[in-house]
Formats: C-alpha cells, structure tokens, sequence
C-alpha cells in the first residue's frame, strides 16, 4: 500500500511500533496524536512521529490511513472519533486485542477495518518501540459485510508490508480464539502462582522451592494490570466460556486420578505431546531450530531496550524473552529465543562485541 501520510492515534509501544515499521519504505510521513503529551513526545523523540498534532481532528487532516492503537477500555470511542474525524478517502483500522465491541462501534461505515496483531513486549512505551516488532507475526483482521472490498485489500497490503502475516477472520471467532490461545494464559497463569504463594506447606515456601516448570508456566503472571484488566472485562464472556471448558477438563483428571486410571493418563499426556508439536509446527517457523540465549544483564535503565534495538538493527528476529531480576547489585538473566542456530550465534557474537556474557543452547527439542 503506497500510503503517503498515516496517522496513528496513541502513540505508545504498539502505535510507534507500526509508525516506524510503516516508514522502513521511506515514504510515508507520520503524524501522531496521543491524550497524553508525554506519550506523544516519546513517540517524537523515537523517530516514529514526523508530525505531533494537538488534536485528533489535526492528526487526520489528509490521512490516508489511521491506525487507532488505544487502550481496550478506549478504543471503541477512539475508532468512532476517528472515523467522524477523518475524510471519506481515510480508512480506519484499529490494534487492539479484543474484536467484537469495537467491530460493533464501528458500526455499518465500509471505511473501518478491525485489527489485531498478536505480538508484543513487555516493556511499554515508545521508548522500547521497534520496527522489527511485527515481523513475522500473524495480524488479524476483522472485516464487516459493510468493509469496503477494495479498503480491505489496502489494509491487508499495508499490514504485509509491516513484515505481518494478515489473517481474516469474524470478529466474534477472534474473541473466543484469543481467549483460549492468550486471554486463558494469562488468567492461568495467575491463578497458578497466586495459588504457589498462598501459603506454607508445613514451613516450606513453595515459591522459593519452585522448579522450572512453575517458572515456565508463570512467565506472563502479573502482566500490566492498567492492559489486562480491560483485556479480561472486554472479552469475559469468552473467557467465561474457556474457563468453564477448562474446569470440565480438570474434572477429568480429578476423575481419572480418584480411580487410579493410568490408562487415561497415559492417554492424556500423548495427546498433549502431540497437540504442543502442533502448536509449535503451526505457529512458530522451524521450531526445532529455535535457539535460547541467556545473557547476564545489569540492573541499570536502558538496557533491554538497547539489546533488543542492537538486534533488530541486524534484523535478528526475537521470537520471545524473558527477565529473571536477582537484585540491583546483581543485575539479572535476560533469556531470548532466537530462531536458527546461524542467527543465534549471529545474536550471541553482537552481544559480546558489547560486553555481555552470553551463553547458547538448543531448545524446543522433542
């Protein structure tokens, strides 16, 4: 999509993220609009926004495209702010996690195509922005009967060039996808380390006896609360729905461990084995060539954001990571997971160009 002037409303990790993606062509110019100044002047000084403007009106002066990149709670109003905002000629597209509502807000305007890439980081801000953020991940889009036929090709087009993969799908089966592929993960997750740190086992501690299956399996507990709230409210019902298919499967097991059916079990844990080999054949390219990178960090400000920017520079895609904090003398371990063991060692010899101990191993392997 040759679009000449985008205009993102919201300007924090996600919206600059695809500001500075969109300008790798060279040749689309930003403008940006946030209610909160210090966002927008984040998003300024990273380079995405070419254009601050004072108001949305002004932001969506002459845009080709707006990308609505607002908190959930937010983002049925801002889509229908800008699509009063905006020309006939601005098509409207959105990021957020849930689908449903703002679809509906959206109402019958052929100009509006819901979206939602299914990426992320956990730093925020637009300080920690990255135009590599979107490379390779799948991207929902929402399109209405009402979608404009041609509008729609131009949103697929735009997100393609972003380095996404576009995937339509209705609204409401996005909703019940992504509260059993993540709304249901972070409510478990949850639920599982509250659960560990709600008490001593006759003196013992179990979180601090906890083994790297509670670790890997807690990795998104406690994630933002100002996003998820509004993730879990928005998308309840859904989640209502998985959490109940998912207590009906407990159920089973309890059922299965009271008559001592080993038979089940068995059963149980090879269709696991196979469903995660599935997973990780389907939704993550050449899985047994990912590749884990521990890297001992300082406990200073900065320094995930260099790391993962260093990287992106050299186009090493970062497929995931996590920080495990030991203390402020002590700095930390930074874990990434890099796909292929060429871009690993890639990844590994940069990172010790900068001073950093790094240590790689295969992972993933079955």
């Amino acid at each position: 999509m040759e679009t000449r002037r985008i205009a993102i409303v919201g300007t924090g990790l996600i919206g600059a993220s695809v500001a500075l993606a969109a300008k790798r062509g060279g040749e689309s110019r930003v403008a940006g609009f946030d209610p909160e100044p210090s966002a927008l002047e984040a998003a300024v000084l990273r380079g995405a926004v070419d254009e601050p403007a004072e108001s949305l009106a002004a932001a969506l002066a002459d845009a080709d495209l707006a990308v609505v990149a607002a908190p959930v709670a937010q983002l049925a109003a801002q889509v229908q702010a800008a699509l009063e905002a905006s020309s006939d000629g601005c098509i409207v597209t959105d990021v957020g996690s849930t689908k449903a509502a703002v679809c509906a807000a959206a109402g019958s305007s052929p100009r509006f195509v819901g979206g939602h890439p299914v990426c992320g980081s956990e730093a925020h801000g637009a300080a920690h922005a990255s135009a590599e953020l979107f490379d390779g991940a799948t991207w929902f889009l929402t399109p209405l009967a009402e979608t404009d036929p041609a509008r729609y090709r131009l949103v697929h087009s735009f997100v393609s060039g972003l380095g996404a993969t576009p995937v339509a799908v209705d609204p409401q089966a996005h909703d019940r996808l992504v509260a059993i592929t993540s709304h249901l993960p972070h409510a478990l997750a949850n639920l599982l380390v509250n659960q560990a740190g709600a008490g001593k086992v006759e003196g013992h501690e179990p979180l601090a006896a906890a083994g790297g299956s509670l670790r890997d399996m807690t990795r998104v507990a406690g994630a933002n609360p100002r996003i998820w709230v509004d993730i879990f409210l928005d998308n309840a019902g859904r989640l209502r729905e998985s959490l109940a298919e998912h207590r009906r499967r407990v159920e089973q097991l309890e059922a299965a461990l009271d008559a001592g059916d080993a038979g089940f079990l068995a059963r149980w844990i090879g269709e696991a084995a196979g469903n995660r080999r599935r997973m990780l054949a389907d939704a993550y390219a050449d899985p047994g060539e990912l590749h884990q990178l521990r890297v001992h960090v300082p406990d200073r400000p900065g320094v995930l954001a260099g790391i993962t920017q260093a990287l992106g520079a050299e186009r090493i895609n970062i497929e995931d990571f996590e920080l495990h904090h030991v203390s402020p003398d002590r700095g930390g371990t930074l874990t990434l997971l890099v796909g292929g063991a060429d871009e690993a060692e890639r990844a590994a010899t940069l990172l010790e160009a900068q001073g950093y101990g790094v240590v790689v191993s295969a992972v993933l392997e079955e």
